[in-house]
């Protein structure tokens, strides 16, 4: 076997057959959420782009940082299925049905909501912080994106992405993911981009907790690494 097959197979093969696996046992029956969060966002891109329903969607899921925080916490959870406008809906469609569903049946259904959630919700939160420290920082965000909207799935799906390939140690994809995101800041500076790297901090955070809570007993005596087995729904 030649080295890229070697390392095609290193890099993806766990991945890759617990994927294939459970979709010949199931198929489309083992992505029941993911086929529901891609007709949701496929709904509420419909909706928004009437005249009649743009409103209803801006009130109900769209954020931004100058909304009040509770108003903000509470449209959260269904900002994850409003796409952005100034994008093409069928690439938000494609990243969600194959992120979401390879974090479904490779992380459960629960975990990959929660995942999702987190790292939308980083964002949504850095936007704050971000406009308080002003562009003087680093970090900091000038003000006018506080009129910005946030953004919807795609944090998400870069979260996801991420906590995937770091549990299947396909750890070579990870980095390419957040080489992506580092790259997308440096060349187009955007109150998403950074918020992707917002959502990217908070899910590396999740693993290093995860892998920390799931040390074999001895770990830390005999260096013989997190042990920790794959989730798989």
């Amino acid at each position: 076997m030649r080295w890229p097959a070697r390392w095609a197979r290193a890099e993806w093969g766990l991945l890759y057959v617990t994927v294939r696996e459970a979709l010949l046992r199931k198929r489309w029956r083992a992505i029941p959420m993911t086929i529901g969060t891609v007709c949701l966002t496929a709904a509420l891109q419909f909706v928004q782009n009437q005249s009649w329903g743009y409103q209803f969607v801006q009130d109900i899921g769209s954020v931004r940082a100058e909304d009040p925080l509770p108003l903000a916490l509470a449209r959260t959870p269904l900002s994850l299925f409003v796409p952005a406008l100034d994008l093409p809906v069928w690439g938000a469609l494609a990243q969600i049905l194959l992120v979401f569903g390879i974090a479904e049946i490779c992380l459960g259904r629960w975990r990959t909501l929660v995942i999702a959630y987190v790292a939308t919700l980083a964002g949504t939160l850095y936007a704050r912080v971000g406009i308080a420290l002003g562009p003087g920082s680093p970090l900091g965000l000038p003000s006018a994106d506080r009129l910005v909207v946030d953004t919807g799935p795609s944090a998400a799906v870069v979260g996801l992405a991420v906590f995937v390939c770091w549990r299947y140690r396909a750890y070579v994809t990870g980095g390419l993911v957040i080489a992506a995101m580092l790259v997308e800041v440096t060349v187009k500076e955007n109150l998403a981009g950074k918020e992707h790297l917002a959502a990217i901090a908070v899910v590396l955070l999740l693993c290093g907790v995860s892998a920390w809570r799931h040390r074999p007993p001895g770990s830390a005596r005999t260096g013989s690494g997190s042990g920790l087995p794959p989730i798989q729904s």
